[in-house]
């Protein structure tokens, strides 16, 4: 099985809820495989430049002696590599303003290319990808369900990403409502623990 991790929280290790969530369902499908394999990449220590024109130039022409052309198309073909390569992609990250980090969008601006992972038909657009994806989420607020679901851009958001690159299994691991205080902080951590425990299992 080969895992790809990504972590988008700009909260280090110690405080965010996402990177001690994701690292530990990480910990436990590989413990679960032997022969598993991770590729971790963390957004925030290592960014990826916001996509211009660039890159849609770099996968679109001919082969350039562009250096810029050459460097976003290497920088893009190395990240779309990771995601093919996937059996299971665990994504840890927060809410940010109703929807996902910038850091995160980047990295789905490098991955979301035409020809390579979906491609358009004349039946419309259809994904090239297949796996398993695990989103690991949180937010101050509760967005599941109640008054402010329709403010929730970052699960509906990526599960419609990876759905349009053909994987469907998409799974949603929640730590809500974590501004709330403390006690509301624990349980909601408790309960995403106790979820990835199951999935483990």
């Amino acid at each position: 099985m080969n895992i790809l991790h990504i972590d988008a929280s700009a909260s280090d290790s110690t405080t965010s809820h996402t990177r001690r969530l994701s690292s530990e369902l990480v910990t436990r499908l590989a413990a679960a495989d032997p022969d598993a394999t991770i590729v971790y990449r963390d957004l925030v220590a290592n960014p990826l430049p916001h996509v211009d024109m660039a890159i849609r130039d770099a996968w679109t022409g001919e082969d350039s002696n562009d250096t810029k052309l050459a460097e976003a198309k290497s920088r893009s073909k190395a990240l779309v590599d990771e995601l093919k390569a996937a059996d299971v992609v665990v994504i840890g990250s927060p809410m940010y303003n109703f929807t996902v980090p910038s850091t995160l969008k980047a990295w789905v601006d490098h991955v979301a290319i035409a020809g390579q992972t979906f491609s358009y038909t004349a039946e419309g657009p259809h994904g090239l990808l297949s796996g398993k994806v695990y989103l690991v989420l949180s937010s101050g607020g509760i967005y599941s369900h109640g008054p402010f679901a329709a403010h929730d851009h970052l699960s509906t958001y990526l599960t419609a990403i990876f759905n349009f690159l053909g994987i469907q299994d998409v799974e949603v691991i929640r730590a809500e409502g974590v501004a709330y205080g403390p006690e509301q902080d624990r349980a909601a951590m408790a309960s995403a623990l106790q979820k990835i425990a199951a999935i483990a299992a």
